[in-house]
């Protein structure tokens, strides 16, 4: 690991903090005093600066716009009750971050730059972390191609930055979702591992169009026979059959291999429940509401951590869920949140001490 001496720290001297109100903090509104930089040349990584956040310039022709290299990543920081701060499971990111890189033909960044980068930069706006329950540190790493020039290839240059923004929850009420038929998230030999920018940008109208139609959200269904589930927008999502937890496996490289959704196997698995990571249809799915067995089904993310559909509409079939009368997507978000927030022993080594 590198030492903070190696970073270039430049403070603002006006903070914005005073203006904002931490009790109204909708998701990547509001953004803290300073931002981390570092850019890519010449086949090695430049010096690393955290200097109060401002916009930055660019040329018409960066090849980020107009090539689409560009991933980020999502993570939180918390305090706890002993004003501590934590970030939850960052190396994960890191590694998800470089898998991402390399699908996109992009530099890893090192080690030392994203973790010690992170820890730096939230050690200096600690101020901005909420201390309230179920509030966090949102932090965003990014990686974009910096190239000034117009041709299919490679970008040369890279500029790979952090900012962070406090926030309240993602989603403040249970989801209606519908499922996608028409339109696809990802296809085997794709992207949809990777967390680049083109996979949401693709997102976008199909979303749009089912909120049109009253939902909230799309759940994506597979590309050849739109039947089996993959995730649901932007989230891992799971289903609780009986006393088993199915989600869709990682095999296919079509979803995200969620943060979220690794700690709620864990936990899920802590609660007593079989876990089964397999491909599942809406047959499946349908056969089980009409049997009475489908009790809960849920998303999981890190905006999110998680999120209860009430209702899942598939073709002309809607389900409906009574979520006041659930167990499991509750105790799991309330074990998630107690370690986070360090009002339980974390068992599994998941925080990060900044």
């Amino acid at each position: 690991m590198i030492g903070t001496d190696v970073f270039k720290i430049t403070k603002t001297k006006n903070s914005k903090l005073a203006s904002l109100d931490m009790d109204r903090l909708p998701f990547g509104r509001y953004f803290t005093d300073h931002m981390l930089e570092v850019d890519y040349e010449n086949g090695a990584w430049g010096e690393v600066s955290i200097k109060p956040y401002q916009p930055i310039s660019f040329d018409p022709s960066l090849a980020a716009i107009h090539y689409g290299q560009a991933i980020f990543e999502g993570v939180k920081a918390y305090k706890n009750k002993a004003g501590e701060v934590f970030i939850f499971r960052p190396e994960d990111n890191f590694k998800r971050f470089n898998i991402s890189a390399e699908r996109m033909e992009m530099p890893t960044v090192p080690e030392e730059i994203f973790m010690e980068g992170m820890k730096q930069l939230v050690k200096v706006d600690e101020a901005w972390i909420p201390e309230k329950h179920d509030y966090s540190l949102y932090i965003r790493p990014f990686m974009f191609a910096t190239d000034e020039a117009i041709g299919v290839r490679p970008s040369l240059t890279y500029k790979f930055m952090i900012i962070l923004s406090p926030t309240g929850p993602y989603y403040s009420e249970p989801m209606r979702i519908y499922a996608e038929e028409k339109y696809v998230r990802a296809v085997p030999g794709g992207v949809g591992f990777a967390k680049n920018a083109g996979n949401y940008g693709s997102s976008l109208y199909p979303s749009a169009e089912a909120k049109r139609k009253g939902y909230d959200q799309v759940l994506w269904m597979d590309a050849f026979e739109h039947k089996y589930v993959q995730e649901c927008g932007t989230m891992n999502v799971f289903f609780i059959i009986g006393n088993t937890a199915i989600t869709p496996s990682l095999n296919e490289g079509t979803i995200l291999a969620g943060v979220t959704r690794d700690s709620v196997i864990e936990l899920l698995k802590e609660l007593g429940l079989n876990v089964e990571e397999r491909r599942l249809s809406m047959d499946e799915i349908v056969e089980a509401y009409k049997k009475g067995t489908l009790r809960e089904v849920f998303g999981t993310g890190t905006a999110a951590t998680i999120s209860p559909i009430k209702e899942l509409a598939y073709k002309d079939f809607v389900m409906k869920f009574d979520v006041d009368k659930w167990t499991v997507a509750p105790d799991v978000k309330k074990r998630m949140s107690d370690i986070k927030e360090g009002n339980v022993e974390d068992s599994f080594g998941w925080l990060v001490k900044v």
